[in-house]
């Protein structure tokens, strides 16, 4: 469901597979333990920096609604784990950069936005918050985060009212991603290459987490306060 590399102060987290990437409990159990084997490297507290990437046409087409339909319980087990990797990544010890290769929908854009830096393919694929298309209310919690990631008020109100898709090359003249490439090739090139030159910095992780969750205090607040805790307590 997904591979971690290491290449030399970098950690390429990739999500595997040539599905829709789903998220369902067993893709982001492993995404989760990919970040606690990050987090458990002896080097990866300083000089260090996490590259998130996907194989194929989609980065995360969003939440497996067909497993979740199947049960009542199955939806808020799908939500509370992903509320947890949110949380997670805006607690990381280290930079975080998310190389988007494919389309970003749904809960697959929420990953993206929990990412420090954002880098998109200009060529192929989009970022679309489908829930008003398809009937759903947007949680509270990734309201927050869209806002704290997506500055323009009127590309907010395309983005979750229009439910708009937002190409990378509309991404980067919003400002909702940091930089277009014209292949998925090249746009990992460029995370690396961003990664390098963050890494290269050599900023304590313990104080980057710090001033990363001080600036976004009301969006963990959103994701609940004693989640974050818990979280915390693996860093």
């Amino acid at each position: 469901m997904c591979t971690l590399e290491k290449l030399g102060n970098l950690f390429i987290l990739t999500i595997t597979g040539e599905d829709q990437h789903r998220l369902n409990p067993a893709r982001i159990d492993a995404i989760r333990s990919a970040l606690d084997r990050v987090r458990a490297d002896p080097g990866s507290h300083s000089s260090s920096a996490l590259i998130t990437t996907a194989q194929g046409k989609f980065f995360s087409n969003g939440f497996d609604l067909d497993w979740a339909h199947s049960s009542p319980d199955r939806f808020g087990l799908m939500s509370s784990k992903l509320r947890a990797l949110i949380i997670e990544l805006l607690c990381f010890p280290m930079p975080t950069i998310a190389a988007v290769t494919g389309h970003a929908s749904a809960a697959g854009l929420v990953l993206v936005l929990a990412h420090d830096y954002l880098l998109m393919r200009k060529d192929r694929g989009f970022l679309y918050m489908s829930e008003t298309d398809i009937g759903l209310k947007i949680p509270s919690s990734a309201m927050a985060l869209i806002k704290s990631k997506i500055g323009d008020p009127m590309t907010r109100r395309d983005v979750i009212l229009k439910a708009a898709k937002i190409t990378g090359k509309e991404a980067v003249e919003r400002k909702i991603v940091h930089g277009g490439y014209d292949s998925a090739e090249e746009t990992l090139k460029g995370a690396i290459s961003l990664g390098q030159e963050l890494a290269k910095r050599g900023w304590d992780g313990q104080v980057y987490s710090q001033n990363r969750m001080s600036l976004f205090k009301d969006v963990l607040d959103e994701y609940d306060l004693k989640n974050t805790n818990r979280v915390l307590s693996k860093i």
